[in-house]
Order: structure tokens, then C-alpha cells, then sequence
């Protein structure tokens, strides 16, 4: 039985905002209510009825440092990077809005994370929509407020991944050696994933896969190569069926956006633990490297790991490699940006 590892960290994990929520919901009353109508349309009643109480019941361990601090000791994870639930992404907000949102997110994480500096990390967010004011609130999170990095959706609007607009952010974000946090929310096929919590089993995973599609096939990483990208959940479907994306490449001339065959770039990404079984993840470490995957929970909520330390202790893995997954490998990408 391996002994203790030092500097656990657990790369996944959120903040709720009550108070930014409640002054956006103030000021478009109108646009909140149709986001809440496209939940509703995409993940159905059902699903609905049992997130709300879900979310209601965790709502200290999302707001409160100590509640937080006290579930990381029980968990033995000395540090946690914390960023903001995905519903703080308005990715429907008009411009002075979603500025003045992130603005403010990033405040608000900076000052929940400042109450206990030496555990925990923030990662702050940025206008996905609006590509034009994503590098001024890059600066904000991490020359500002001192952030570790931003989080950012799978798309927003028109924007995808692989949009020529995001390239001054890729190589701003690449130039300070800080996190760029991969995290979907809400998934583009809407009715089709209604019904049995789809919308999230399917739905999540699917997100990664497109996003992280659109970032290779488009070369991004072939001009950024400095870019730390961190997928969550695993980077769902894509990592398990990068065969596919390689043949299309092999075949395809319109395939041909990236220089070298798309598994090889599953070594220039991060990916999370959050992939729920121990076979999948040593799949993932197989195709992207111990040195590529960090650990996650998805704190606080019901789809994350309850016992994260535990499930990567009892997947079986060679020491070493439970240590880099543990402790090293985000301990690394976080030294980058103090040399940047």
C-alpha cells in the first residue's frame, strides 16, 4: 500500500456566486428567464426536480471556505483549484454584461480563495462570447487578482474553439504559462439528451470531445504550443476514439487542419480524473501520458467523486504514477506560470 503523497491537489472544483447571480438576474430579468427555459428544454422536468435540491443541499460546501476546507481534510487534499459553477458562464449575456460578470467573478474568487491561501487556487473566468474582451479579462484573472488561469466553456454563441478570433487569447494565455480549465456546460443536441440525466452522462463527454476537436483540427495547438489546456471530465468521448480522428486525417484533406495525426496532441493536454471507473482512466493515462493527467472531483456536486484520493489509490496503478496524478503533474503546470 502506497504512503502518503505530499501536495494532493484536485484541479476540479467550484465556487457558487450568490451575489453575482442575483445582481445579473437584477439586471436581466428577461435573459435569466430564458436561460432557465433552455435548461429546462434541455435537460427536462425530471432531470430538473432532482438538481435543484441537489445544488440547494451543497450550497455551504459551494459558498463556504471552512465547510470546504473541513471536506479536503476528510478527502486528504492539501490544495484544490477552485473555479466558479458553470452556470456563472452567461454565455447569453450581451457584452457590458458578460464584462461586467467576469470582472466580477474573478473579484469574487479571488477573495474566496484568499481566505486560505495556501490551499486554495482560483481560476477565473473570461467573455467567451465576445472574443474582442477575452484577453483584457485574462489579464484581469491572473494579473489582477492573481489567479491561476481561466475557465472557459466548450462554445458560446458562434464561438467555437476553433475560432480565428480566439487566437490573440490562445497566445496571451500560452505567454503567461497559466490554466486554461475546460468545462462544458449545457450541450448543443437540447431535446435529444431530455430524459434519464442525459444532458449531462451524454452530454458533458460529447462537449469535450467537440471542443477539444475544434482546438486540434484547427491547429491551435500546432501555433500555441505553450498553451496548458486542462479538459475536464476526462475530455469525455475524445481521448477512447482518437483512432477515428486520426484515420479521417490520414484520408480526408478537410481533416487536414493540424500538422500531425490528432492522438498525438492528447500529449499537449491535460485531462481530469473525473471519468468515474478505473478502466477508462488507465485508458487515458495510456493515450496522453502519467505526466498528462491531474486529479479532479467535480466538488461539490453529485456527479463528481465523492472520495477522490481513494478511487485513484485503488485503480491499480504503478506508484509513480498515482504520485504525478496525485500531487505532480498539477504542481508542474502551476510552476510554468510562476517562471512565465
Amino acid at each position: 500500500m502506497m504512503g502518503h503523497v505530499d501536495g494532493v491537489t484536485d484541479v476540479h472544483a467550484h465556487v457558487l456566486l450568490p451575489t453575482l447571480h442575483a445582481e445579473v438576474e437584477r439586471r436581466v430579468p428577461e435573459l435569466v428567464a430564458e436561460a432557465a427555459a433552455l435548461e429546462l428544454r434541455r435537460h427536462g422536468a425530471a432531470s430538473q426536480a432532482v438538481s435543484g435540491p441537489m445544488v440547494g443541499a451543497r450550497i455551504p460546501k459551494l459558498t463556504d471556505v471552512a465547510v470546504r476546507l473541513a471536506d479536503m481534510d476528510a478527502q486528504g487534499v492539501e490544495r484544490q483549484w477552485v473555479s466558479a459553477s458553470p452556470n456563472h458562464f452567461y454565455p447569453w449575456a450581451p457584452e457590458g454584461l458578460a464584462v461586467w460578470a467576469a470582472g466580477e467573478a474573478n473579484r469574487l474568487i479571488a477573495e474566496h480563495v484568499a481566505a486560505a491561501p495556501d490551499r486554495l487556487i482560483g481560476l477565473g473566468l473570461v467573455p467567451l462570447q465576445h472574443p474582442e474582451r477575452i484577453v483584457e479579462y485574462l489579464d484581469d484573472a491572473v494579473l489582477g487578482r492573481g489567479l491561476a488561469g481561466v475557465e472557459i466553456s466548450s462554445f458560446a454563441g458562434d464561438v467555437e474553439l476553433s475560432d480565428e478570433r480566439l487566437e490573440p487569447f490562445w497566445a496571451r494565455a500560452a505567454e503567461l504559462g497559466v490554466v486554461v480549465f475546460l468545462h462544458p456546460f449545457g450541450c448543443s443536441l437540447d431535446e435529444r439528451l431530455d430524459r434519464f440525466y442525459l444532458a449531462n452522462t451524454v452530454g458533458q463527454p460529447t462537449e469535450n470531445a467537440v471542443a477539444l476537436s475544434h482546438l486540434i483540427f484547427a491547429g491551435v495547438l500546432d501555433r500555441h504550443p505553450g498553451l496548458q489546456l486542462v479538459a475536464a471530465h476526462g475530455g469525455g468521448y475524445l481521448p477512447t476514439v482518437m483512432g477515428r480522428s486520426d484515420h479521417a486525417w490520414r484520408v480526408r484533406p478537410d481533416a487536414r487542419g493540424c500538422a500531425h495525426p490528432p492522438s498525438t496532441y492528447l500529449r499537449k493536454l491535460w485531462f481530469d480524473t473525473v471519468v468515474h471507473d478505473a478502466r477508462t482512466l488507465r485508458a487515458l493515462i495510456e493515450v496522453a501520458g502519467e505526466d498528462r493527467v491531474v486529479l479532479g472531483s467535480d466538488y461539490p456536486f453529485d456527479m463528481g467523486l465523492d472520495d477522490p484520493v481513494a478511487t485513484i489509490r485503488a485503480a491499480g496503478l504503478p506508484d509513480e504514477t498515482t504520485r504525478r496524478i496525485l500531487a505532480g503533474n498539477a504542481a508542474a503546470l502551476l510552476e510554468s506560470r510562476r517562471h512565465a
